[in-house]
């Protein structure tokens, strides 16, 4: 088996830098949710909002990790259901883990699309959300496969603005904190009547949303540079860069405003900034935020597609999906199938019920991942590659377990209705490949 990953081995190129990577990774782990982050885990925690951030950074880093380890090892697309078929040896479970990857990417980019088209587009114009949903997806998939470059260098302009608003928020709150103004003591106080430890976790799992993203990257490893060099540093630093940002927001959003106005407010920030009095337009934020949401939607659905690609590449899809623009060599049926779902998903569902799902889909993957980095223990490869403690995969098997146990029965219910269409479309497939190959004998 070749191992090596040189620009001759895949049909992609492969023009993504350590730098262009980082900033992938981080545009991606940011995304559109932070802005409602501060005040749904104020709501569940208090005024504490950093330590459940901190808990949530400490569960992903675990589950990078075993990210790193693979993507290293065997650095081809199609992410976690590449080492689920390596590791399992069962084309169901390979299927079944990329399949719960695909429906959590797509469900998530038709719910960016409906999130584009609400309240935050309102402010500057007024249309019909449905078209205007169908539209950006539209617009997000010519991008997709006009290259990587190029959506990596709108990345790179999206993430920029994205993070600056976040910084911006943080910045206000010190000029607010140095006028003599604000409430410290805040960042230290827990909801009353609660017992801190199990509020802390009930907001880690909000927390946690907001740092999925990362598992994204390990579709794109066919396009990457230098990928065992560059990968783990720019995973690992992404993370820790979006950790700190995320910690600073949650002190800042505390020490400008008690809890339970944070709780009870849909724009957490945008209060935050308004009750700080320097006066910055209301317009700004609203601009960042569609920013933050095309930007989640555009790394979201290359994803999407370079994963239905290397699913494609491993015999897990048809493979109509592993054909490449000649020119641009973007996948680009990958790309019309992954956005035609996202258009019906987004026609069909509300952005309530689209994004219920995502997390309890992704923690399958994320488990499936961990136990795959156990059991690839005895695959040897010739390469060097990032190895990471046998206790780190454990202990992440442990974190995804407990996230796991904090879901309601209402988001088990989607996501088994969700897998049970992945399994009757599997043995479909497997059924119709069966009589092709018998009428064929």
């Amino acid at each position: 088996m070749n191992t090596s990953a040189t620009a001759s081995d895949t049909k992609l190129r492969r023009a993504i830098t350590g730098p262009m990577l980082l900033l992938f990774i981080l545009g991606d782990v940011l995304g559109a949710g932070v802005y409602a982050l501060a005040g749904k885990i104020a709501g569940e925690v208090g005024g504490a909002i950093w330590v459940p951030l901190v808990v949530a950074l400490g569960f992903a880093m675990l589950t990078a990790a075993s990210y790193a380890e693979l993507v290293t090892k065997y650095p081809k697309a199609g992410g976690a259901a590449v080492f689920a078929a390596r590791a399992f040896k069962s084309p169901l479970i390979s299927f079944l883990v990329g399949f719960s990857m695909l429906a959590a990417g797509v469900t998530s980019a038709a719910g960016l699309s409906l999130a584009f088209a609400g309240d935050y587009l309102g402010t500057f114009i007024t249309s019909p959300p449905l078209v205007t949903a169908l539209i950006f997806l539209t617009l997000v998939a010519l991008l997709n496969a006009r290259g990587i470059k190029e959506s990596m260098g709108a990345n790179l302009v999206m993430t920029v603005v994205e993070l600056s608003g976040l910084l911006l928020v943080v910045v206000l709150a010190a000029l607010y904190f140095g006028s003599g103004q604000g409430d410290p003591g805040r960042v230290v106080q827990f909801t009353e009547g609660t017992s801190p430890p199990i509020a802390v976790l009930g907001a880690a799992l909000l927390a946690f949303y907001s740092f999925v993203g990362f598992e994204v990257s390990a579709n794109m490893a066919e396009e990457i540079r230098d990928v065992r060099r560059i990968y783990p540093r720019a995973l690992f630093g992404a993370l820790l860069i979006a950790g700190i940002v995320y910690v600073l927001v949650g002190l800042a959003a505390s020490l400008v405003l008690p809890a339970e106005q944070l709780a009870a407010s849909s724009a957490p920030l945008l209060d935050v900034v308004k009750a700080t009095g320097y006066g910055v337009p209301p317009t700004l934020f609203a601009f960042v935020a569609l920013i933050a949401v095309s930007n989640g939607a555009l790394l979201t659905m290359i994803m999407a597609s370079r994963l239905a690609y290397g699913m494609a590449e491993e015999g897990l899809l048809p493979p109509v999906l592993g054909r490449v623009l000649p020119q641009r060599r973007t996948p680009w049926v990958a790309i019309v199938v992954t956005t035609l779902v996202a258009m019906a998903l987004t026609v069909t569902g509300t952005l309530s019920a689209l994004a219920e799902t995502v997390v309890l889909l992704l923690l399958f993957v994320f488990l499936s991942t961990n136990v795959a980095v156990l059991v690839l223990r005895r695959d040897r490869v010739d390469q060097p590659h990032f190895r990471v403690p046998a206790f780190i995969p454990v202990l992440a098997i442990l974190s995804c377990l407990i996230l796991l146990s904090q879901q309601s029965l209402e988001t088990w219910l989607r996501a088994g209705i969700l897998l049970a269409v992945g399994v009757v479309l599997y043995f479909a497939a497997r059924t119709r490949s069966v009589r092709e190959a018998t009428g064929t004998a």
